[in-house]
């Protein structure tokens, strides 16, 4: 059957926030884009509800946080359970509470706003490459088959991917040990838990504004239950009492699940023009919402660069630089999960290691690092140059007084375009040389220096021909 047939630049598969706001970043770089999603509907789960600090840079950056209003805002995190202050320099400090269907809301109306084709309603089951320039997508929706032909595909349709399964993409790691099963439950009164370890087990309660309670739960030297299948409220419920001994079965379950230690990373982000980006490139325990904040700074370095290579004017290399970025970010974070996760769900064996690693976090500099890997406010990428204190690293929000009046780096970023900030009074982020910076914030050029970088930072970041504004 040959169905509908429909031709674009780039097809993203899965309309989670991964995926979604990649379509409004390849929207904003000028690419056409069609987002096909499995789901009818916006998720109605809570599901990931934590954004960290560099996730709240992005949003600030496009102009979206404060669509999302005056969520609760937590100076403290954690590390294995153990509490963990995650405040560093910045605006956005700490970790924002937010039920991920407000997340996708809000970026699905932003990417539809710039124009983003989102269909939802559609299956994917074919996905074709061959020696021509393009890539061919297939897919099952309300009105029948659909074909999509496009220059490159983004996969970012979850930790079961479907593209990925098609491809036959290898993705090493290790498979599920440990399991935690989940709920949000209705009409139930149990005391507030964080990262409790008793003796049966680990168990984590805590009581939203709205009644409902989250509870999680692992029951020490038990195997994965529901590798394939969501577990039953009975389920949740008796391992629940197990650990705890407390009686939730009365409750009202509104979402269940399980969840896992399963720990994958795609061997390469690129597979000819399809790209993966989220949960589709890298699997992981979702521990303390750094699965979500990474697919987010996936999408966030993916976007400006394909809709450059797609529109014919990116350096040859640029879209290979998202593996070359990303890649080795993904690889420090599962390694930090998978440790995270021995330490989490160990048995009482783990609790010398757990009692040196609260006091090791004590320390200052210890303290730092590790909520700059959580949060993802540590990232730096080689972006090549001599060293500098800013090369490669995001630039820090700070106040600006410009020509046009007061503003700030990050608002100077909501245009998508990158930009290039000359300070005239010697102060500020440039104050030895102008600072150039990416569309996604990281600096390509500063310094004393900086003249003779530029011209080759340009040629290698920007689009051909592109206008970066100079403040």
């Amino acid at each position: 059957m040959a169905g509908a047939r429909l031709e674009t630049q780039v097809v993203v598969v899965g309309a989670g926030p991964v995926g979604l706001l990649l379509a409004g970043e390849l929207r904003l770089g000028g690419a056409e884009v069609v987002v096909l999603e499995r789901r009818t509907g916006p998720t109605t789960e809570s599901r990931a509800s934590t954004l960290h600090a560099r996730t709240a840079e992005i949003l600030d950056s496009r102009g979206l946080l404060d669509e999302l209003g005056d969520p609760p805002r937590q100076p403290v995190g954690h590390w294995s359970g153990i509490p963990l202050d995650l405040t560093l320099p910045g605006p956005h400090a700490g970790q924002w509470k937010v039920p991920q269907y407000d997340t996708e809301r809000l970026l699905e109306r932003w990417a539809r706003s710039l124009g983003a084709d989102v269909r939802r309603g559609h299956h994917v089951h074919g996905v074709t490459q061959d020696t021509g320039p393009y890539v061919e997508t297939v897919a099952e929706g309300p009105g029948g088959a659909l074909r999509v032909r496009a220059d490159h595909v983004v996969a970012c349709d979850g930790e079961d991917s479907t593209v990925r399964r098609l491809l036959g993409a290898a993705f090493p790691g290790h498979a599920a040990r440990r399991e935690l099963v989940r709920a949000d439950i209705a009409g139930v009164e149990v005391p507030d838990r964080r990262f409790q370890r008793l003796p049966d087990g680990f168990a984590v309660a805590a009581r939203r504004p709205d009644g409902v309670t989250r509870i999680m739960a692992h029951a020490f030297g038990t195997s994965p239950q529901h590798a394939s299948s969501a577990p039953e409220f009975t389920d949740v419920a008796e391992v629940w009492k197990r650990v705890t001994g407390e009686d939730i079965s009365a409750g009202t379950p509104l979402w269940v699940n399980a969840f896992d230690d399963t720990n994958r990373q795609l061997d390469q982000y690129r597979h000819g023009r399809v790209l993966f980006a989220g949960d589709a490139a890298h699997r992981q325990l979702p521990i303390g919402g750094q699965a979500l904040n990474l697919g987010l700074a996936d999408a966030f370095n993916l976007g400006w660069k394909l809709a450059a290579h797609v529109i014919g004017r990116a350096h040859p290399d640029l879209l290979d630089s998202y593996h070359g970025e990303r890649h080795p970010v993904g690889r420090r974070v599962l390694a930090g999960i998978r440790a995270q996760a021995l330490l989490l769900l160990g048995g009482p064996e783990v609790e010398p290691v757990r009692a040196l690693t609260a006091e090791l976090i004590a320390l200052e500099p210890v303290r730092a690092h590790l909520a700059g890997l959580v949060t993802g406010l540590d990232v730096r990428h080689d972006v090549g140059g001599p060293a500098h204190p800013l090369l490669g690293a995001r630039l820090p929000h700070l106040a600006l007084d410009t020509p046009g009046g007061p503003t700030s780096t990050t608002a100077l970023l909501r245009a998508g375009r990158g930009l290039r900030i000359a300070p005239h009074d010697g102060t500020g982020p440039g104050s030895d040389g102008p600072v150039l910076v990416r569309p996604d914030g990281h600096v390509v050029a500063a310094g004393p220096e900086h003249d003779a970088q530029e011209q080759t930072a340009r040629a290698r970041w920007f689009p051909a021909g592109a206008t970066v504004p100079t403040t």
